[in-house]
């Protein structure tokens, strides 16, 4: 079955971003917030418009075990389908969810010598090619500044591009360039980021990297009921 055209439009494309795809191949993308905004399901959001693309999802959780993850997907995608109301979402779910692998690893022992052996166990099996990564949970500090370079060339083989999460404090000061302290030695890598920032009751969704500022561009924000990204009231 088809779904609805609007449930397939990804809703960050408001932001003045060329195509569904957000991002370039190889490109990297973050989304930063204080823990307990919503990163993750953000970019479950994301993923989901993705899969709903026939791409397919690889989600790398360095926290969470799959059936947890597995929940916030089944979650999103049941308030996605009723908000557009999307009629037999049940078989629709069974019909997107071959595009998504859930993949889950320590944050301690996570290199890119190990991702690049799950990876090649999925694609030398043909088991599965992602044409979209999140890597949810990976620290942004000078000791995964290389992880990043490194990260870089093997998407690049892919043809893939990479989600990040990083999360933010309150007591931190920006960078002297505005962007949070986390993408300062790493910005030039990164072809978007996103800023989740409470505001009153609501969560606005900042573009400080990406996307264009001309007069087609919309706000977004997060309501905070559903999680859902939706235009700014």
């Amino acid at each position: 079955m088809q779904p609805k055209n609007q449930i397939t439009d990804n809703p960050l494309k408001n932001l003045g971003y060329a195509s569904d795809d957000i991002l370039p191949d190889s490109g990297f993308g973050a989304v930063l917030a204080r823990a307990g905004v919503g990163k993750t399901s953000f970019l479950v959001q994301i993923a989901l418009n993705a899969m709903l693309r026939h791409k397919r999802v690889l989600h790398i959780s360095l926290h969470d075990p799959v059936n947890k993850i597995n929940l916030w997907y089944k979650e999103i995608f049941q308030l996605l389908t009723k908000k557009f109301g999307v009629d037999q979402d049940r078989q629709l779910w069974e019909t997107i969810l071959p595009f998504r692998f859930i993949l889950t690893m320590k944050v301690d022992g996570f290199s890119i010598l190990r991702l690049e052996e799950r990876l090649r166990d999925l694609t030398e099996q043909n088991i599965f090619l992602p044409k979209m990564i999140i890597i949810d949970g990976l620290p942004f500090d000078e000791s995964t500044q290389n992880t990043f370079l490194d990260l870089k060339a093997l998407v690049k083989d892919l043809d893939a591009h990479v989600w990040f999460t990083a999360r933010t404090h309150r007591h931190e000061s920006p960078h002297a360039d505005g962007l949070p302290i986390q993408m300062a030695e790493v910005k030039d890598l990164f072809d978007t980021i996103i800023l989740l920032r409470p505001e009153g009751n609501n969560i606005c969704i900042n573009s400080l990297k990406g996307g264009t500022t001309d007069s087609h561009t919309t706000e977004l924000e997060v309501d905070p009921s559903t999680m859902l990204i939706r235009e700014k009231v």
